[in-house]
């Protein structure tokens, strides 16, 4: 941990241009819990990609993918169409790490800790299920209020600091986030709302169709398979996660991305699967910005509504010079 901290310090002052770092708050032993914001200049208000990694302390790939995913942005926006144009109407909000405090537990003292570290019970057990904290249904299925089992929900919603920081901040910035993108591990999905229910979201055809297609270029990179579906349809039911919290609070895409591998290795993948996993899966969330660009910032529709502004002007002009005349 502490050195994608200093990672993170080394990409702002290499991008300052693009990149600035922002405090969302403090674990709940007191570490700071940083998101990076990748912004090209601009004087506008511009939308908003958010994604989150590492809320499962084990799930080490998710926190890799995060860190690749920043560096592919800055080394190709110049050059790759669709980032570059991405950038000029959306900011991307990364937070590299959210459960830093089992993140460090896990590399330190049980590779497959999955919780974060806040005692309970005086003490007699460690953690909360994160992913099962949020304001969702809370608790009502697919969770535990036993405070020794490893879905285990907490003392009551966002009862954990790190969930209570990322609420807050998607909260406060819900009304320009476009896409909202939770990395786990493992099983290869591209999981939809909803975990809690059965029913499907208001526009779930929408999200089916862009998660096939993400899908689908994932598949081209290295011929690996992703299924498409809502969580409580192709893996299992639960309540609380973060996908279905932001989907309630009206964010018009939000996927859960559980990546490599299908239970070979699990959350211990090998080495040298970490680079082939990013690439497909870069490519994967890429169609989503494509789709982005192309359902809210179409350069047609731009250019018709410049056109637009430049007649109107032309015959109030025009107008006024025939009235004076």
């Amino acid at each position: 941990m502490n050195e994608i901290y200093e990672w993170m310090d080394q990409i702002k002052e290499t991008h300052k241009d693009l990149v600035t770092i922002h405090y969302m708050g403090s674990t709940y032993e007191t570490r700071p819990i940083y998101y990076l914001k990748i912004s090209s200049p601009s004087d506008r208000k511009k939308k908003i990609l958010f994604m989150d990694c590492g809320i499962h302390a084990r799930e080490w790939i998710s926190v890799a993918f995060c860190q690749w995913f920043i560096r592919d942005i800055l080394l190709h926006h110049s050059h790759n169409p669709v980032i570059n144009k991405a950038l000029k109407h959306i900011d991307f909000y990364i937070v590299p790490v959210l459960n830093i405090d089992g993140f460090i537990f896990s590399w330190t003292t049980n590779r497959l800790w999955r919780k974060s570290r806040s005692p309970y019970e005086n003490g007699n057990c460690y953690g909360v299920d994160l992913n099962r904290n949020f304001n969702s249904s809370w608790c009502s299925i697919g969770a535990s209020r036993n405070c020794s089992s490893n879905t285990f929900c907490g003392s009551g919603p966002t009862s954990e600091p790190e969930a209570k920081a990322l609420s807050k901040l998607v909260s406060n910035l819900k009304s320009d986030i476009l896409a909202y993108l939770t990395i786990h591990s493992y099983g290869q999905y591209i999981l939809l709302p909803y975990g809690y229910t059965e029913d499907l979201s208001v526009n779930h055809n929408e999200m089916f169709s862009v998660g096939q297609t993400s899908a689908s270029k994932i598949a081209e990179v290295h011929g690996v398979q992703y299924t498409v579906g809502p969580a409580s349809h192709v893996l299992y039911s639960n309540a609380g996660s973060s996908m279905d919290w932001a989907t309630d609070l009206g964010i018009p895409l939000t996927y859960t991305f559980e990546l490599r591998d299908n239970g070979t290795y699990g959350f211990v993948l090998p080495e040298d699967q970490i680079e082939p996993t990013c690439e497909e899966v870069m490519d994967g969330i890429l169609s989503i910005v494509d789709y982005l660009n192309e359902k809210h910032f179409n350069s047609a529709s731009s250019i018709f509504s410049d056109t637009l502004w430049i007649n109107l002007i032309v015959s109030i002009i025009i107008g006024t010079y025939c009235s004076l005349y």
